[in-house]
Order: structure tokens, then C-alpha cells, then sequence
């Protein structure tokens, strides 16, 4: 058996544990009796996952949930395997059923004709939903549930005690997930999330792309200001709050031809 590697008490994060790049993020939340991942990353990682789960000394069948921080391809093309292999339920918020049930590869990033990106994305079922208050048990272990949106609609993150399973709304660089009208992000909303998460008594973020970091409300005042400003700027189209930007006669700065 494999040695567990926590990052903090009844958490292990697969990357971090098998000391190598597997994608996404995808933390195991220990409750001693029975365990729950969120996200479950790409489908060609995720027999790797499976395998580090089982040498670890985690039977499978004591999945008790996945639980998917948003509907995005990166965090849940293997949702559907992993699903039939675990006999676990599926849970995420309402509005990342229909891209996840569906396969919609356009709100799920899995399609980008202009890049020539074309991801598979195969259907699972979402066996519940969860939303804003709900609490979620595994064995001796509880994550409250946050709706964080602005990155996605669906966007959650997760509560536990100190610690916040924060998903794509910010990274340790102070970047923050992909923001694109035609994906469902939307400014004002991922402003309120940030601003929820620097005002909380959090501690911990533990993001689902990159190094877990000690919260810094200085690193967050500074996105929250970034996406200020991008509420204002023609460069993000539709998501600004201002579109459509009109140009006022006598804004091009010579004076009107008669």
C-alpha cells in the first residue's frame, strides 16, 4: 500500500500525492468510513486516479459521492466513468446538469471551433442536486456548500472548517477562471464571489488548478479590481456591463465635419 500524503486532515489531492502532474486538481475528502472525491478531471487520467485510489487502501466501494465543482470538460469528461465504476451518486449545483447530462460541448469548453478544439464529452447523469446552505456528510467529515458563480453559473465551492475548495474562482497567481460570455461567466456575479470568499474567515484555499495557498485578501482586493475594470472595457463584449459600448457623437476627438 501506498503511503497517504494529507494536505491537511481527511484531505489527499491526487497530483500532490502522486507527486506528478495528473490535471485537474481532484481531492479525496477521508470520513474514515467512506470517502467522496471532487472533480474527477479528464477521462484518460482517470484510470490513473482509480489505481492511486486502490493502492492507497481505499476500497471503491466506499465512494460515497462525486461531487463536481462546475460542468467543465477539464473537471468532468471522466464523470461519466467514473460514475459506472464507483456505484456512487453524481452531485453538482442545477445549473451544471444540463451541460453535464447533455454533453454540451460548447458551455462545457469540450468544442472551440475557432482554436480547433473538439473534446469528447460524454452524458452522465446528475444524481442530485446541491445548492447554496446544503451540507454534505461523508462519514465524519461535513463540506457546507458554497454557489460561487461568475467563472461558470454553476460554479460551487466547498466549506470545511478552515478550509475552502475554492474550484476555478481564483488561483494562487491571482488569475482566475476563463471568463466567456458564451460559457456562462458573468462579472458581477464572479466580483460578488470574490469579494464572499476575501470577507469569510477561510483560511485555506485549495483551488482545483495549481498549488494549494494561504488566503491573502491583498492578492484577492487586486483580482476583485482587475475584473472591476473589465466590467467597463469593450475587450470583454458581452460580459461587460456596458455593452453595447455606443460611441457618443463628438467622442472621436475633432470636431464633427457639417
Amino acid at each position: 500500500m501506498v503511503a497517504r500524503r494529507y494536505v491537511f486532515p481527511g484531505v489527499i489531492e491526487m497530483n500532490y500525492q502522486s507527486r506528478r502532474r495528473m490535471g485537474v486538481n481532484v481531492y479525496l475528502i477521508d470520513g474514515g468510513s467512506e470517502y467522496a472525491l471532487i472533480d474527477v478531471g479528464f477521462l484518460d487520467e482517470l484510470k490513473d486516479v482509480l489505481e492511486l485510489i486502490r493502492q492507497l487502501g481505499f476500497s471503491l466501494s466506499a465512494c460515497k459521492m462525486i461531487i463536481a465543482t462546475h460542468a467543465d470538460v477539464d473537471h468532468t469528461q471522466g464523470l461519466a466513468r467514473a460514475r459506472d465504476i464507483l456505484k456512487c451518486e453524481v452531485v453538482a449545483h442545477p445549473k451544471s446538469v444540463e451541460p453535464i447530462e447533455k454533453g454540451d460541448e460548447v458551455l462545457t469548453y469540450a468544442r472551440i471551433e475557432a482554436q480547433g478544439i473538439h473534446i469528447p464529452m460524454p452524458r452522465c447523469k446528475v444524481d442530485r442536486t446541491i445548492d447554496e446552505g446544503d451540507r454534505l456528510v461523508i462519514g465524519d467529515r461535513a463540506l457546507e456548500v458554497w454557489s460561487t458563480p461568475g467563472h461558470t453559473a454553476g460554479q460551487l465551492a466547498f466549506r470545511m472548517d478552515n478550509l475552502l475548495f475554492s474550484g476555478d474562482n481564483i488561483f494562487r497567481d491571482g488569475c482566475v477562471g476563463v471568463i466567456d460570455a458564451h460559457h456562462g461567466s458573468n462579472l458581477p456575479d464572479y466580483i460578488r464571489s470574490l469579494k464572499r470568499i476575501r470577507e469569510s474567515e477561510i483560511e485555506y484555499l485549495l483551488p482545483s488548478h495549481g498549488p494549494i495557498f494561504r488566503k491573502d485578501n491583498a492578492l484577492i482586493d487586486a483580482t476583485i479590481a482587475r475584473l472591476e475594470s473589465y466590467t467597463h472595457m469593450a475587450d470583454f463584449g458581452t460580459c461587460a456591463i456596458d455593452w453595447p459600448l455606443e460611441l457618443a457623437r463628438g467622442d472621436l476627438g475633432f470636431d464633427q465635419v457639417k
